[in-house]
């Protein structure tokens, strides 16, 4: 509830000297992988077009119209050397209306670097969300050799929300329309690009996605919802069928699915989870009521085609992890939502920030193991399931001893809250 004494508080906050909006912050505290790599960061923006697509929103009985669906994508990538760090973004806020100023380490159309390729990793956000709520993320990874890039998913922004089954429908089709967009890029950047080594990150609808793309097909009961994707039209993701194992690509090699929303509403079954075939993480809230935790353990457990871990951070609900610090300018409520907008962005348990830095730290580990091959990166997977059961065991010389159970990659009294458990393909 926000009282009176609370609008004095953010009215206070407001009115403080102006304050930057940092998506770039890294608690001292964070595990290791956590802070950003060496690399200097450029970003751009480029808008795709998706020709000849089915128009969802104004299917209408047997009126299924085509339209060119317009997606907007956020570029991060390893810039030339001697690009100095800072830049900022202009990202709209959950209103859809109101604009705010973020700020990371990113330079606006620097030059990209040159004389190595690096992996491709796609971010695809929630419903609804834009390109800018895991910009975290696609900094961070840029940073470290990757090129991210985070779409603004047409009809799932916050400015133009418009039926689920649009989202329903699009959200893998965009995720592989990219990928090939990137695959074909030309000039500096595209030159830089390796998309035969790629990677998915998707939040709650966006993670929906990455698990179809992955290879999870819908049930038959998916297809046919009153409230979902009209006309029977997501039986192109109908596991079995010819059309979604078109959508499955073997450049693909590694998923992570933050708070993956459809479990929860039959969007499928242990045979359509079956048919998932790409190492995958899970990050969950434990508290989690909108994908809803238990529905996620599910996936966890069906996902039986390929290895897959699951994070658990313990009472989070369903913003663990993925959202950037909530904006300063949602602390105030708005005329258009019944809610606050800093709900949309913040858990009542967890800081952000440390959320982001554990997202950050697990998200580094798990895509140079996959993409790059990094077998140095093992031991930051390789935990006991309950952190707080770490036993601090170490030599004079600080190395550790068969003794040591705590997590790899997390200072003393760090490893809090949270619960890391692995099953293998076949289990």
């Amino acid at each position: 509830m926000t009282t009176k004494r609370n609008l004095a508080a953010i009215a206070a906050f407001m009115a403080a000297p102006a304050l930057a909006n940092p998506i770039d912050m890294i608690r001292p505290d964070a595990p290791e992988l956590a802070d950003y790599g060496l690399l200097p960061i450029g970003v751009q923006t480029l808008e795709l077009v998706h020709s000849s697509q089915i128009d969802i929103v104004n299917t209408d009985g047997d009126k299924e119209p085509v339209y060119d669906r317009s997606l907007t994508a956020e570029i991060w990538y390893p810039a030339a050397d001697g690009t100095e760090p800072g830049g900022s973004y202009q990202a709209i806020l959950r209103d859809g209306k109101t604009e705010v100023t973020l700020t990371g380490r990113a330079v606006r159309d620097a030059r990209p670097a040159f004389g190595e390729r690096y992996p491709l990793i796609i971010i695809s956000h929630g419903y609804p969300g834009n390109r800018f709520l895991m910009s975290h993320l696609g900094e961070n990874l840029a940073s470290k050799g990757f090129v991210t890039v985070s779409i603004d998913h047409t009809d799932s922004t916050y400015s133009d929300q418009a039926i689920l089954g649009s989202t329903l429908f699009n959200r893998p089709l965009d995720q592989r329309f990219v990928l090939d967009q990137m695959a074909a890029l030309e000039g500096d950047l595209g030159a830089i690009i390796d998309a035969s080594a790629v990677g998915v990150i998707g939040y709650s609808l966006g993670g929906y996605g990455a698990l179809i793309f992955g290879g999870a097909g819908v049930t038959q009961s998916a297809t046919e919802y009153s409230w979902g994707t009209p006309n029977g039209l997501l039986s192109r993701h109908l596991a079995g069928s010819e059309s979604h194992e078109a959508l499955i690509d073997p450049r693909v090699r590694a998923i992570i699915a933050i708070g993956p929303w459809g479990r929860n509403a039959g969007f499928w079954d242990a045979n359509g989870m079956g048919g998932l075939r790409v190492p995958t993480m899970f990050m969950a809230g434990g508290a989690d009521d909108v994908s809803v935790y238990d529905a996620i353990r599910t996936i966890f457990q069906e996902a039986s085609g390929t290895d897959r871990h699951l994070l658990t951070f313990d009472h989070a609900n369903h913003n663990a992890a993925a959202p950037i610090p909530a904006p300063r300018e949602a602390w105030v409520p708005v005329e258009d939502l019944e809610f606050v907008p800093f709900e949309h962005y913040a858990d009542p348990v967890w800081d952000t920030t440390r959320m982001n830095n554990i997202a950050q730290h697990f998200a580094t580990a798990f895509m140079d193991l996959h993409l790059k091959g990094d077998v140095s990166k093992r031991p930051y997977l390789e935990l006991i399931p309950d952190a707080e059961a770490g036993i601090l065991a170490l030599d004079e010389e600080a190395n550790p001893t068969e003794d040591h159970t705590y997590w790899t990659g997390f200072a003393p009294r760090t490893a809090k809250g949270l619960r890391f458990e692995t099953l293998l393909k076949g289990e």
